[in-house]
């Protein structure tokens, strides 16, 4: 019966350590006492019914905030906190690290990516310039005869890049032929 006492005691000891030993007799301590005492005064706004014209705290709360003053945390949860403050802290400032970090190295190649683009539009324009004037000069020069070298050099007679549908051989035979042997007039 003494060991059940015993353990009872601690088990009591630790269920409060969130501090409502305070008003344990039902008494309310001498250092929350107004001058006047807890229960002398006049009751909170119309009677305590909870819906009086004060805004601002009564003598009623006065109690009760100094109760929360007076009870003060465990060293155990304060300690916790003070923890995961720290820890808190130190992955925000990680983050904001790894995120400027991210940011600059966007920036970075950002900026690599334009220049890519820019090089090869420059080449583009480079290699479309010089196909146009390739084109100008070749068709400029028009010689009586070469009508059709011209024609079959704008047709494309593989016949394995063809994915067309439809079967263009005679069409590409026709055209070959009057390459080889133009149309007499």
């Amino acid at each position: 019966a003494a060991f059940l006492a015993q353990q009872e005691n601690e088990i009591a000891g630790i269920e409060n350590d969130e501090g409502y030993g305070i008003l344990e007799n039902g008494e309310v301590p001498e250092a929350l006492q107004g001058p006047e005492g807890l229960g002398a005064g006049m009751p909170c706004g119309d009677g305590g019914w909870g819906w009086g014209e004060s805004n601002g705290p009564t003598d009623c709360y006065a109690a009760i905030s100094q109760v929360d003053r007076l009870q003060s945390e465990p060293e155990s949860i304060r300690k916790w906190r003070e923890e995961q403050k720290e820890r808190l802290e130190q992955l925000d400032a990680n983050s904001r690290k790894q995120e400027a970090e991210w940011k600059e190295k966007a920036i970075k190649e950002l900026e690599e990516w334009y220049a890519r683009q820019d090089e090869k539009l420059e080449k583009t324009k480079a290699s479309n310039r010089a196909a146009e004037e390739a084109f100008v000069n070749d068709a400029e020069e028009v010689f009586p005869g070469t009508e059709w070298e011209r024609v079959a050099q704008l047709c494309d007679f593989n016949p394995k890049s063809s994915k067309q549908a439809k079967d263009v051989s005679r069409m590409r035979s026709v055209l070959i032929s009057l390459k080889q042997a133009p149309l007499v007039r």
